[in-house]
């Protein structure tokens, strides 16, 4: 299982995956993320909980990303944890965890989280070289020779490593989690020249103004300047070049499984902790908004009796993939506080007599900063990530909350946000799958009640009440 920062776009670099995951088993075509940040999402990952369940809401220690009180209260619970400790599992993590995980006021790096018998845990946040990574608790520096430190190869080998050395006596699970493509966008040496005149999708969204939508998007110029677009389309190219790695990352473990006679009886899944825009609604370029480039992710999984070259337009989240593994383990998920629930049955035979909700929730709590940026003084406080160009991507009141519905009937997204406006907005997905146009005034009062109501519920829902029927 790998992730870093991926739209659903990004298919391109990462043909080996595709051929050797998605066609060897299920694609799923509507898969979302529960926060389009990395720390909230990756702890949704970990715990099967949306955020107001497991707290963490930014990237920061105050936020709770990995800090004292998330060891305290969510890290025994994990997925992981359930793993090793109930269903007698070897378990193995390599890569990113956490955004702040290796904190000094949280532990450092002798802090192994419960849950993992080996443990390679990347220092704070994505890096390529000159990093630090926890092995079993213990520091490792790593400098800048591509031979011996470029992360995703180490991650790679060490990968590879764990896979001659483990027990054959036990099931086991492990969890690669490559930082790329996140920046800083650094290349394996030999793919430095791929992609030269690659841009970035110029999707009907692109580079056009939001003029319906909440402040922030309202706030982005329009047209982007020459220089935002150059620096968004190098960026795109950058890191499409840095998952040519990871394609090579994932084609070694599964060939090593292959060699191992191990590929048949072991379940791969492949996803991110969320997607990336560049240049949509002329936002150059980032995550952390409530539109599909932001919130939809890739997921691909190959496994005993999962069919190959299924597609599935399925509604599934990443508070389900705990709860799937946990089932494919054989461990019961009603005993776990998780909301989300197991899509193993719908990658079987049995898809038609299978329950399943039709809706979803997104959350995500904004930042900003409580001075002035200096590089852009006329924006004044509460705004961040304003680069280039000044176009803010983040401010304390980009905090909202949406439900993602896909059923038969429709396929919608309604969101709102908590600000002085609560401000609303509508899509209706089918007609409108590039968001252009937010239906929250013209659509019918009784369905924006309807969807009002929903929302609540699920903003306070926990466990089982997060699984009820949409509408």
């Amino acid at each position: 299982m790998t992730y870093g920062e991926m739209s659903s776009l990004g298919g391109n670099p990462l043909s080996k995956t595709k051929k050797l995951i998605g066609d060897a088993g299920i694609s799923f075509t509507n898969a979302f993320v529960a926060s389009p940040l990395c720390c909230p999402s990756r702890a949704s990952i970990l715990t099967g909980k949306y955020p107001h369940n497991h707290h963490v809401i930014n990237n920061t220690l105050e936020g709770n990303c990995s800090s004292t009180a998330w060891q305290k209260s969510e890290e025994d619970h994990t997925f992981p944890a359930l793993l090793r400790s109930y269903a007698g599992y070897q378990t193995f993590f390599a890569g990113k965890y956490l955004n702040q995980y290796g904190h000094a006021e949280a532990g450092g790096v002798e802090h192994v989280p419960p849950g993992w018998s080996y443990w390679v845990g990347l220092e704070k946040n994505s890096k390529y070289y000159n990093y630090t990574l926890s092995v079993n608790g213990k520091a490792q520096k790593h400098g800048a020779e591509y031979s011996k430190d470029y992360l995703t190869d180490v991650l790679a080998n060490m990968s590879l490593d764990f896979l001659q050395y483990k027990s054959s006596y036990q099931p086991f699970f492990m969890m690669v989690s490559t930082p790329a493509p996140h920046s800083p966008w650094t290349a394996a040496p030999q793919y430095q020249d791929r992609y030269n005149s690659t841009k970035a999708p110029r999707d009907p969204n692109f580079n056009v103004h939001g003029k319906d939508k909440h402040w922030l998007i309202r706030q982005a110029k329009t047209p982007m300047t020459n220089s935002s677009v150059q620096f968004l389309d190098d960026a795109f190219r950058k890191r499409w070049r840095t998952l040519l790695s990871v394609d090579d990352l994932v084609e070694k473990l599964v060939k090593r499984l292959e060699v191992r006679g191990e590929l048949d009886n072991t379940y791969i899944f492949f996803t991110s902790d969320n997607g990336y825009h560049t240049g949509q609604f002329s936002l150059p370029m980032d995550k952390r908004q409530l539109y599909e480039f932001d919130i939809r992710v890739p997921l691909m999984v190959r496994g005993p009796n999962i069919k190959p070259n299924q597609t599935s337009k399925m509604l599934v989240a990443n508070v389900d993939l705990g709860p799937t593994i946990l089932d494919i383990a054989g461990y019961n998920v009603n005993k776990t506080q998780m909301d989300g629930m197991s899509f193993l049955p719908v990658m079987g035979d049995f898809v038609l007599t299978v329950y399943w909700r039709t809706d979803i929730l997104v959350e995500y709590e904004g930042e900003g900063s409580n001075v002035s940026d200096p590089a852009c003084p006329l924006l004044g406080p509460g705004v961040s990530e304003c680069f280039p160009d000044c176009v803010c991507e983040d401010s304390y009141n980009n905090t909202y909350a949406c439900v993602r519905t896909v059923a038969s009937s429709a396929n919608l997204q309604y969101c709102e946000f908590d600000d002085n406006e609560v401000f609303v907005e509508v899509y209706n997905m089918t007609a409108d799958p590039f968001q252009l146009s937010n239906i929250a005034k013209t659509i019918d009062q009784e369905i924006l009640e309807k969807m009002n109501h929903r929302l609540m519920m699920l903003q306070s829902c926990s466990g089982q009440s997060c699984r009820t029927p949409g509408l």
